[in-house]
């Protein structure tokens, strides 16, 4: 199975609930103030749009091209990218009709994706080429499991809010089960090596059947952890790839400042 990687999904659609609550402490210049009221994190300005900054990082691990899953109202992200000269990249839309989860978000892209294989990102998080580049390594459906430790000393996600997101378990370089809000006494057991999903993945055409089969999960959502776990179940080998990078998570206003020192000298090239 080849190992090539150059189509990607970024889920871009997200409704920024914690972005449109005011932060203590935030100082935000007036244009990244509009956006946050918005809830438009993914356009987000550090120094040009967050987004720059996420597809730039992809386009240096070998995407090639690229699909913003988006709403019928971002009208304003289809004229931006259709104005800017692409040099690197192409980007395409696809619509998500309704916010009704990551899963419907992925399931959008199916006609972008086709037969290839693709990776799958969050629009508000900024990934390491490294990451994406270990991904591509490994062929079929996989996911990025990072290290407790370098997602605290890496990015800018502090120790007290890494139990937020969801724990790995693997078993032999395959996946096991994906714990969403894992309790933080197992987090700190685990240590440093605890492994933690930053929704970072590459799938081939089997995810589509698994999102269209999915119930909603507690939250009313179609979710992509679920898509993953019924691969699972079917008996798809999911791949864990340690990765030991950090991440940069855009969900508050209070991210924005470590966020934009962060991103201070990255290049973007698209």
């Amino acid at each position: 199975m080849s190992t090539s990687l150059s189509r990607a999904v970024i889920l871009a659609r997200g409704l920024g609930t914690r972005m449109r609550r005011e932060a203590d402490g935030a100082a935000l210049s007036a244009e990244q103030a509009t956006a946050a009221e918005s809830g438009a994190k993914a356009m987000m300005p550090i120094g040009r749009p967050f987004l720059d900054h996420v597809i730039s990082a992809a386009a240096d691990a070998g995407i090639r091209d690229v699909c913003l899953v988006i709403g019928p109202e971002h009208t304003a992200v289809r004229e931006y990218y259709g104005s800017l000269p692409l040099t690197r990249v192409s980007v395409s839309f696809a619509v998500q009709a309704e916010p009704r989860g990551t899963a419907d978000a992925v399931l959008a892209a199916a006609d972008f994706a086709g037969d290839e294989r693709f990776l799958v990102i969050n629009g508000d998080n900024f990934y390491q080429p490294a990451t994406i580049r270990a991904l591509a390594g490994v062929p079929g459906t996989a996911l990025a499991g990072y290290a407790r430790g370098g997602l605290v000393a890496k990015g800018n996600i502090p120790a007290d809010r890494v139990s937020a997101f969801a724990m790995v378990e693997a078993a032999g370089g395959l996946l096991v089960d994906i714990v969403e809000k894992p309790d933080p006494a197992l987090v700190a057991a685990a240590g440093d090596a605890a492994m933690i999903s930053m929704n970072c993945f590459t799938f081939t055409g089997t995810v589509f059947d698994a999102c269209r089969g999915l119930q909603p999960s507690a939250r009313g959502e179609y979710e992509i952890v679920d898509a993953v776990r019924a691969l699972v179940r079917a008996g798809e080998p999911v791949r864990v790839v340690p990765v030991n990078d950090g991440v940069l998570d855009l969900s508050s206003r209070a991210d924005v400042g470590p966020v934009q020192a962060a991103l201070a000298d990255h290049e973007v090239v698209l």
